[in-house]
């Protein structure tokens, strides 16, 4: 592992109005699986070789929550959703960059603005790579969802030694009432179910962001205590 760059970030709150958010990155250069889970299990989220996790003072709205596997059980709701999207075929595979990639990003977003105003400006290939395809070693991969070969849905993954980290998300808008956000998380779900692994690491759960307080539905599930630093044990409650 090879620390290329740390610094911190002041500016606006990505998830709440009328707030700030001082951000703490690590760029980091052939990070292993091992080295990963530890930043992951200490509140990091990893874009490409870009690790960051919020350390605002006087606010913890942010909170790094992970589904515990064993004891998850899927709903009556859960299983019609899997039932519903079983016409769907998933391919495992490294990440990836291909026009098809770009034109469902582009969509996806352009649809999210228009009906939930997220901000969004066209991102560039460069950007993209950057984000989703480089720094994943050998334990990233993406999870393409396809419709008789039609690219629908993309999941990106880490695939680490106790659970599954869940990095990011984005689908064909047209295909909404399958509820490919939750099929996604539910075949994660199954995916660590089998392989005997005991999380899937969601991120931040946020309880006023609308995109994010849906987390609190996949119980039951575990949060970070505080911000420990990489020699400070952790602690999950």
């Amino acid at each position: 592992m090879n620390i290329l760059k740390e610094f911190k970030l002041k500016d606006k709150c990505s998830y709440l109005e009328d707030k700030e958010q001082t951000l703490h990155y690590k760029i980091i250069e052939n990070c292993d699986a091992q080295e990963t889970q530890d930043y992951i299990e200490r509140g990091f989220r990893r874009f490409g070789k870009t690790y960051f996790r919020p350390i605002c003072q006087g606010c913890n709205e942010c909170q790094s929550i992970k589904i515990d596997v064993a004891n998850f059980t899927f709903s009556k709701s859960a299983r019609r959703i899997l039932k519903k999207g079983a016409f769907i075929t998933s391919v495992i595979q490294k990440p990836s960059l291909t026009q098809e990639h770009l034109k469902l990003f582009e969509k996806y977003h352009l649809y999210m603005q228009n009906s939930k105003g997220w901000s969004y400006t066209p991102t560039a290939p460069q950007n993209y790579y950057n984000s989703f395809v480089s720094g994943h070693g050998d334990f990233g991969y993406e999870v393409l969802y396809l419709d008789e070969g039609k690219l629908i849905g993309v999941d990106l993954i880490d695939i680490l030694d106790d659970g599954i980290s869940s990095i990011y998300f984005y689908y064909d808008p047209d295909y909404m009432k399958y509820s490919l956000g939750k099929l996604s998380l539910y075949q994660q779900i199954k995916y660590a179910k089998a392989s005997e692994k005991d999380w899937v690491y969601l991120g931040y759960y946020v309880q006023d962001c609308p995109s994010l307080s849906y987390k609190s539905q996949y119980k039951p599930y575990l949060t970070l205590e505080g911000n420990p630093s990489m020699s400070e044990k952790f602690s999950w409650k």
